[in-house]
């Protein structure tokens, strides 16, 4: 069944019903390490369950791989850290985040048609990459480190800076320019002009939103998600911690556009915090 939407000046959006529009929850960059507060990721677990997103999309930096920083590598900060504990602090993590979602599914064990099973999408971060970056330069470690320390057996991964498009929106950590290989930057209208298409990343904290309305009809939207962390880093200073902290749901995603709904970290913990 085909659906005729007006959108005015005698334009009309086809939609095919028999594929009906999704969801997608996206999660920023959450940058884990040893001792930092994750209680924010049971409480997303418990928002994933109440709404119940078609697809979630973890969209990168997860673990935050502070031992393998090299930028800080012989400063006083650096003492101390320790690979392992950087795995499983972001391991840890992410089992508090799914918990919910599978005691859910446990309790519905016996009608499979009432489990909740999302498509689950994890795009690597430069953060991941340091692992890959360090196998590279000390061949050594090749097969005793590596993704696979990753707690990642229920998520569907792509490899960093690897888009991967769903319905009509390409997800990655970030777009680079293809000459000189390093991220767009700025606001998000050259953004939008330079990707051209619908996209959504991490990496950057600052929150931005845009669209773009072409002249055939189509619509393109560009999202730079912000950051989903409450600890504070230590590099940024005193005002460079004051960026937005949360998370993107968009409903009615279809062909690259989409309702977009932005949700605080407080808000989150208000509604579903212990």
């Amino acid at each position: 069944m085909v659906c005729l939407v007006p959108l005015g000046a005698g334009r009309q959006l086809i939609i095919n019903t028999e594929s009906r529009m999704t969801s997608h929850l996206i999660i920023p960059d959450t940058q884990v390490k040893d001792g930092v507060d994750t209680s924010h990721l049971l409480a997303m677990g418990k928002y994933i369950v109440a709404h119940k997103p078609d697809v979630i999309i973890c969209i990168g930096d997860w673990w935050d791989m502070e031992s393998l920083s090299a930028w800080d590598r012989g400063k006083l900060q650096f003492e101390g850290r320790r690979y392992i504990n950087d795995i499983s602090s972001g391991n840890e993590a992410m089992d508090l985040m799914l918990g919910p979602m599978k005691r859910y599914n446990q309790r519905k064990a016996k009608n499979k048609k009432a489990r909740y099973r999302p498509r689950m999408i994890f795009t690597l971060g430069n953060h991941e990459y340091r692992i890959q970056r360090a196998v590279e330069s000390s061949g050594e470690f090749q097969g005793l480190m590596g993704y696979h320390d990753l707690n990642l057996k229920d998520w569907e991964v792509y490899d960093f800076l690897e888009p991967v498009e769903v319905d009509g929106v390409r997800y990655a950590h970030y777009f680079s320019n293809p000459l000189t290989g390093k991220p767009w930057g700025g606001m998000i209208d050259p953004r939008l002009k330079n990707i051209g298409y619908s996209f959504t990343q991490g990496h950057t904290q600052t929150l931005l939103y845009g669209r773009r309305d072409l002249t055939n009809g189509d619509v393109i939207n560009g999202v730079v998600c912000g950051a989903f962390y409450s600890h504070d880093e230590g590099y940024k200073g005193y005002q460079g911690n004051n960026h937005f902290r949360g998370f993107i749901h968009k409903r009615n995603v279809h062909e690259g556009n989409y309702d977009i709904e932005i949700v605080r970290l407080e808000s989150l913990l208000e509604d579903y915090g212990e």
